[in-house]
């Protein structure tokens, strides 16, 4: 049998087996955010109950992991394609499964910073960038909805997780639950990325190969840091994720204030499931649609949602707004892999994907202290969250321009 006479698999086939590792990237995120992400609230909390550090000291080790992961992150699809995807999932889940125990272990502030240190590792192997990196191994005209679905295991990890791992402390104290964690994770994804990810379809594989003969990773992301669409993408997905995560850190402490501890969860959990909702439901057209205009309209949804926040304080208002805020919560982190996809090279998708995301992050890392400082100086959140809101709306504008790519 000749290379003419291939037949590409069909990715809308339920028995594509790309749908397997599908099912094996949502497992990883449910971990990675649940550990990585969302943990790191709970990290804050016991650590200054435990240790009586100051917040200051502990939030240090929080930005450290964002800035930190974030160098990592950048270089994810260069250790793909070194190494595959199966040896950097396996790495990506002991070293967040190693970081997890150590936390638990945490005594002295420097121990923080290594628990912090080796959580960063964990966090660029079981996060966005390795698991849209993998997916493009793996699909080509689904990969939108692929991704999609995937990610919806990130807002599993803060619904389902995060919840699991607050009981787990109550049970067995944080240093227990921090290692059975770690312990359910090297049960549950070992075996389920030895058993299922292996060698991505020959038709994808030969376009990953044909990357020998594009511009080095060094190269591309030169090249892409003097390339205007490649900027309006970063810029206005950089903007976008420093106001939104940002805000939903803040969101607990300002609802306490207006509706009550009890209505704010209920807020906060309704805006994680309409993150799912969100994902879920433009995952079956996204690929089809103006992915641009897709992102300004998302954007100016939650500066219209903040905009209900700060002024009408009714319950039923305050719920409702924060749903609408939601529902574009987990496009806003798929939304910048599909543009790549569409406007730039197909070799240069795993170089762009980790740099954007490597940006996002460098970025989003500093949304949570300086909203804080915002406040401690206004006396209130109304200045932060209008500056939120400029943020979403300047964003809208950005990526809707395009240079010659």
């Amino acid at each position: 049998m000749d290379a003419s006479s291939y037949t590409p698999p069909d990715e809308t086939s339920l028995r594509y087996e790309g749908w397997r590792i599908v099912v094996v990237c949502f497992l990883l995120a449910t971990f990675g955010w649940g550990l990585g992400f969302y943990g790191q609230s709970v990290y804050v909390a016991e650590l200054q109950r435990l240790r009586g550090w100051p917040a200051s000291l502990i939030s240090s080790g929080t930005t450290f992991f964002y800035l930190f992961g974030a160098a990592l992150v950048a270089f994810v699809s260069e250790a793909i394609k070194a190494f595959g995807p199966r040896k950097c999932m396996i790495a990506g889940t002991l070293a967040m499964a190693a970081a997890s125990v150590a936390m638990g272990a945490v005594h002295e502030p420097w121990q923080l910073y290594l628990a912090d240190a080796l959580l960063a590792f964990g966090w660029a192997g079981t996060s966005l960038a390795i698991i849209t990196n993998t997916l493009g191994l793996w699909f080509d005209k689904k990969r939108g909805m692929a991704i999609s679905l995937a990610l919806n295991g990130a807002s599993f990890g803060g619904i389902v997780g995060l919840p699991l791992l607050v009981a787990g402390i109550g049970t067995f104290g944080f240093s227990g639950a921090m290692t059975i964690a770690a312990v359910l994770m090297i049960v549950v994804m070992v075996p389920a990325i030895l058993i299922f990810v292996g060698q991505p379809p020959a038709h994808l594989r030969a376009v990953t190969s044909a990357a020998a003969d594009a511009p080095s990773a060094t190269q591309v992301r030169a090249q892409a840091l003097r390339d205007i669409s490649f900027l309006s993408i970063s810029v206005a997905f950089a903007l976008v994720l420093f106001a939104q995560v940002g805000f939903i850190v803040h969101l607990i402490a300002y609802l306490d204030q207006v509706i009550g501890r009890e209505r704010a969860t209920v807020a906060m959990a309704l805006l994680s499931a309409m993150a799912v909702v969100g994902r879920v439901l433009f995952s079956f057209v996204i690929d089809r649609l103006n992915q641009r205009l897709a992102s300004a309209l998302s954007f100016a949804s939650q500066a219209v949602a903040l905009v209900v926040i700060i002024n009408l304080h009714n319950d039923v208002v305050q719920i409702a707004a924060c749903a609408l805020f939601g529902f574009s919560v987990g496009n806003v982190i798929t939304l910048p892999s599909l543009i790549v996809q569409r406007e730039f090279d197909p070799r240069a998708f795993g170089v762009l994907v980790s740099l954007i995301t490597a940006i996002n992050q460098i970025t989003y890392a500093f949304g949570p202290g300086v909203i804080g400082l915002l406040h401690d100086l206004s006396g209130s959140y109304t200045l932060p969250f209008y500056g939120c809101v400029g943020l979403e709306l300047i964003a809208a504008v950005a990526i809707m321009i395009r240079g010659k790519t």
